[in-house]
């Protein structure tokens, strides 16, 4: 049996299915019904409390009202600038610290630092066989499907996968934050081997390197890399690991948590969650949406430049989907502090690399785009790049395949899930279960002999 193939049954059952869903977009308003979780004025409806993080996008004026502000995040009451600064002026790794700041609610000391790191770096292994069974006999053709079935995959090899005490969640958590890179990259070697037919590559992590510097040496076939890409990589892992819990994979690790069940499912829960298009794969969209203009017009002539971003808006471009990826956010309005971030790194690193054209004409797009989707969407919030917008070109910097944008992306947020995964243990007192509101009429049953 083809179980890929779409019967004519399934077809007409399919159809008949579409016919038959009778909801419409105004019964959302006559309903009262936020849908997203997103009130009319684009605020999220609040559903729980956390410790973990905060975003700041508007303050209050001398009159009491909200205005627009330069974006802030905060992770457990840092600023994320300040940490990023602190990272950069003493010229070391941070995505460590970050972890352990998320985790526990304070900035490490050297000591207690260094004793955490050597601690993940213990416990960057995998199971005997786990690799060659779980991995090499089954090899994918996507990143998050195989980070996904394998994280579920070490439930079978923990003597306690069902014990929820902090200690035991703690040690599950530790246990996958060190070996999310192992997982993904050793994924993505199967893939190039399996189905490009090239050769196999798996290399062991080395416990004296950062997360950063492994991601790059059991990629590369040569294992090199400079300190720059290291650096820049490490950066992006700082400021993707944890963004406020009211995020759609943060919500569904609280959500999953909440029923009481294993750490695996429930991060195996987040990387379905990431894995929309709506979520973790923006960056990707923002590379090809600059193939595609490169490919398309000369992109020294920023007349023509200006004029393929209206067409994009107007849906005559690209995928017609009337959007110039990489700008504007739901919270974020005059910046986005990541991406403010990520476009210093990103200069840096085209500097290095050659990228200099390339990075100009994100830096002019990044000036025009806000402008152009304020005249034709008549939006007053405000536009500013996000931090895909940057993303997706630093990964290409690097030479990471766009296969693993995404899983990169879950490699840093497996930090945030975590800290959301054990502060759901720690204050859940219900399962979380939310109402919807039937709008079906009710209907007589019909014996079966009776139906038409």
């Amino acid at each position: 049996m083809n179980y890929s193939e779409i019967t004519p049954y399934i077809q007409k059952m399919a159809q008949t299915s579409d016919e038959k869903n009778g909801i419409t977009g105004d019964m959302y308003s006559e309903n009262k019904v936020f849908r997203g979780l997103r009130d009319m004025n684009g605020n999220g409806v609040v559903t729980g409390l956390t410790e973990i993080s905060k975003i700041k996008a508007k303050e209050k004026d001398k009159n009491g009202s909200d205005i627009p502000c330069e974006g802030q995040l905060y992770f457990r009451g840092i600023n994320i600038r300040e940490l990023v600064n602190g990272i950069i002026k003493d010229k070391r790794f941070g995505y460590e610290e970050t972890v352990y700041l998320l985790l526990f609610s304070k900035l490490p000391t050297v000591e207690e630092l260094e004793e955490f790191k050597r601690e993940l770096a213990q416990m960057r292994s995998l199971p005997d066989s786990f690799t060659r069974d779980m991995i090499l006999k089954a090899p994918g053709k996507d990143m998050m499907n195989i980070l996904a079935r394998t994280v579920l995959g070490l439930y079978v090899y923990d003597e306690t996968p069902d014990n929820t005490s902090t200690a035991n969640v703690l040690r599950q958590c530790l246990h996958l934050i060190s070996v999310f890179p192992m997982l993904a990259i050793y994924g993505y070697q199967s893939y190039k081997h399996y189905h490009l037919g090239q050769s196999l590559l798996i290399r062991n992590p080395d416990p004296n390197l950062s997360t950063a510097e492994n991601i790059l040496r059991m990629l590369r076939s040569s294992g090199e890399y400079t300190e720059t890409e290291a650096r820049v990589l490490d950066l992006a892992l700082v400021l993707h690991a944890e963004h406020g819990g009211g995020n759609n994979s943060a919500f569904t690790t609280h959500v999953v948590t909440s029923s009481g069940t294993d750490t695996y499912s429930t991060i195996a829960a987040a990387l379905g969650s990431l894995k929309g298009p709506r979520h973790g794969g923006a960056n990707i969209k923002v590379v090809q949406m600059f193939e595609d203009m490169k490919n398309t017009i000369d992109i020294k002539d920023k007349d023509a430049v200006k004029d393929h971003l209206a067409r994009l808006l107007d849906k005559e471009a690209f995928d017609n989907a009337g959007l110039i990826y990489g700008m504007g956010h739901a919270i974020y309005s005059k910046s986005d502090p990541r991406a403010d971030i990520l476009k210093t790194c990103a200069e840096k690193l085209s500097a290095e690399k050659g990228f200099d054209e390339e990075m100009e004409l994100y830096a002019y797009v990044a000036e025009t785009a806000p402008e152009l989707i304020a005249e034709k969407r008549k939006m007053y919030k405000g536009v500013s790049a996000n931090v895909d917008f940057y993303s997706g070109l630093i990964y290409r910097m690097l030479d990471i395949p766009c296969e693993l944008y995404t899983p990169i992306f879950a490699i840093s947020r497996i930090a945030g899930w975590s800290a959301h995964h054990i502060e759901e243990i720690q204050n859940a007192g219900k399962i979380i279960r939310p109402a919807y509101i039937s709008v079906k009429s009710e209907q007589q049953y019909l014996p079966l002999t009776e139906r038409q």
